[in-house]
């Protein structure tokens, strides 16, 4: 198979490219330009890497020529951010994937898996854990302009036929994700950890959310790749929930020392509670979280301490 990854430098995406590669698949990766190369790849791993715009119809339409299935990772936008220009969510990232999802038919793409949010589609939970069947309303554009490109996703193979999987993923942690992004708490979290910096926390630290390792994410998408069934929405998380507060305690506890905390005022868009119901995709997909929270976190404190060390 030759897969593109859209956002195949990034945090998830790298993973995905990897685990693609050490499949034997072809891979080809589209990534914003001046975005380095994660690793060396070596002269056996089948790879093209790709820089240009999202944006740019040639770009997009060169890119997904020769594919037979393609992973769309990516996202201009994040959802803390997306309310204070909704026009821009709009028009960078729903309209730039309907524009993919037109070349993509033309080039003959025969399934495409998009990742979707399970931390904002959903908005305020009725039920914990949330279900795929749960009502969504979401609090911010990222989850609505998710929830547009599902929909799109649907029409598409309704008229079409082209395949298509959403994976609907709670908070992904792990080696490889950026902190300067501010996006993850776990990154900002361990950065801050081992740097000596306090820890922001927005609101008192019960702010509970639903953390999933890079490892068991990557997985995931392989077997949403491979699968050929009926269903097309998969809740990915851990299935279990974590405070705010707690994964500062886990850290203390790995580290063996106090942490400094700085408390800053709550945020109306954060609900106050994500723990998503992952038994369809036990059940469909034959997939489920491997790595318990206090080991991800282990093995990502150990990756970011190296990280650390190298030499500028």
């Amino acid at each position: 198979m030759k897969c593109l990854v859209l956002g195949g430098g990034g945090f998830i995406g790298s993973h995905v490219v990897d685990r693609l590669l050490f499949g034997g698949h072809r891979v080809r990766i589209l990534e914003r330009p001046r975005v380095p190369r994660y690793r060396d790849f070596t002269d056996s791993e089948s790879i093209e890497w790709l820089e240009g715009d999202f944006q740019s119809a040639k770009v997009v339409r060169d890119a997904v020529d020769g594919i037979d299935a393609l992973v769309h990772l990516v996202s201009t936008t994040l959802p803390k951010s997306s309310n204070d220009d909704p026009v821009f969510d709009v028009e960078s990232n729903l309209v730039g994937t309907l524009r993919m999802m037109q070349f993509a038919r033309v080039a003959g793409v025969r399934k495409i898996v998009f990742i979707s949010s399970g931390g904002t589609v959903y908005g305020d939970p009725i039920v914990i854990p949330i279900p795929e069947t749960h009502p969504t309303e979401p609090k911010v554009s990222y989850g609505i302009v998710k929830l547009a490109i599902e929909k799109y996703l649907a029409v598409f193979h309704a008229l079409y036929r082209t395949e298509y999987v959403v994976l609907r993923v709670a908070n992904p942690y792990g080696d490889r994700q950026r902190t300067e992004t501010s996006q993850g708490a776990v990154a900002a979290f361990v950065e801050r950890a081992i740097s000596g910096t306090p820890i922001e926390i927005w609101g008192d630290g019960g702010i509970t959310r639903d953390y999933v390792y890079i490892a068991d994410v990557a997985d995931a998408f392989l077997r949403a790749l491979d699968y050929s069934g009926s269903e097309r929405i998969f809740n990915i998380g851990s299935g279990r929930g974590h405070r705010l507060d707690e994964v500062v305690s886990t850290l203390e506890r790995l580290l063996c020392r106090t942490l400094p905390v700085r408390h800053l005022p709550s945020r109306a868009f954060d609900v106050p509670s994500n723990v998503l119901d992952v038994s369809r995709a036990g059940a469909v997909l034959g997939w489920r979280p491997t790595t318990a929270f206090e080991d991800g976190l282990r093995a990502t404190l150990a990756w970011a301490q190296r990280k650390r060390e190298e030499p500028t």
